[in-house]
C-alpha cells in the first residue's frame, strides 16, 4: 500500500510538472498543453497563432495586471499592468513548446518595449507567461537563442513572466480577423532564422 501511495503521489506529480492535459475522445488519447503569448494587439497575434499546425484553439484576453474582471475598456488605459495576451491550446505531440516560441518571435517585434506597430502602451508588451518551470527554461533558452542569432538589430524585451489570472476578453475581439478580413494588424511572420 505504501508503494501504491508514493507511485500515485509521484505520477500526480508529473502530470502536474509538465503541464499537460489528457483526454480521452471516443478511443483516442488527446494532449494538450497551454501556452500564454503576448506581443501586441492580439487580433494579429491569434490569427497567425491559429493557424500554426498543432494548435487546437486560441482565446484572446488580458493577463499580467492585477485588476479582477478586466475588461478592453479597462486595460487600453494602459493603468491596470495587463497584456493584450493569446491563450494557445495545443497538442504537443504535433507542436513543441520550443517552437511555438520561436514562431511567436517570428510574428511580433520582440525589441519594442510597450509597443508593436502603431500600438504604444504596456498592454502591448511583448511577453510569455510561463505555467511550469520546463516552460519558463524553455522560454529562457529561446529567447537567449533568437537574440545570439543576430536576427534582431536591438535587444530583445520580452519579459518571461509566471502567469496570473488570464481574463478572456470580449466576444467581440475573440477571432476578430476571421470576423473582419482585412481589419487591422500589424502581426505578420518574417523570414528570420534563429
Amino acid at each position: 500500500m505504501k508503494y501504491l501511495i508514493i507511485i500515485t503521489v509521484f505520477l500526480v506529480g508529473l502530470g502536474s510538472w509538465t503541464q499537460a492535459k489528457t483526454t480521452k475522445k471516443g478511443s483516442s488519447v488527446e494532449t494538450t498543453e497551454v501556452a500564454y503569448l503576448a506581443g501586441g494587439c492580439f487580433w494579429g497575434m491569434e490569427d497567425l497563432l491559429r493557424k500554426l499546425p498543432g494548435v487546437i484553439e486560441t482565446q484572446v484576453g488580458y493577463m499580467g495586471g492585477e485588476t479582477k474582471n478586466a475588461t478592453y475598456n479597462i486595460v487600453k488605459t494602459g493603468t491596470t499592468n495587463h497584456a493584450e495576451t493569446v491563450k494557445v491550446i495545443f497538442d504537443p505531440n504535433k507542436l513543441r513548446y520550443e517552437d511555438l516560441l520561436l514562431f511567436f518571435f517570428k510574428i511580433h517585434d520582440p525589441t519594442t518595449t510597450n509597443r508593436q506597430g502603431n500600438d504604444v502602451g504596456t498592454q502591448y508588451r511583448s511577453a510569455i507567461f510561463y505555467s511550469s518551470e520546463n516552460q519558463r527554461e524553455d522560454a529562457e533558452r529561446v529567447k537567449i537563442r533568437v537574440e545570439r542569432s543576430g536576427a534582431w538589430k536591438a535587444p530583445v524585451v520580452t519579459q518571461i513572466v509566471k502567469t496570473g489570472e488570464f481574463w478572456k476578453a470580449e466576444e467581440y475581439h475573440q477571432d476578430y480577423l476571421q470576423k473582419n478580413p482585412g481589419g487591422y494588424t500589424c502581426h505578420f511572420e518574417r523570414k528570420v532564422q534563429f
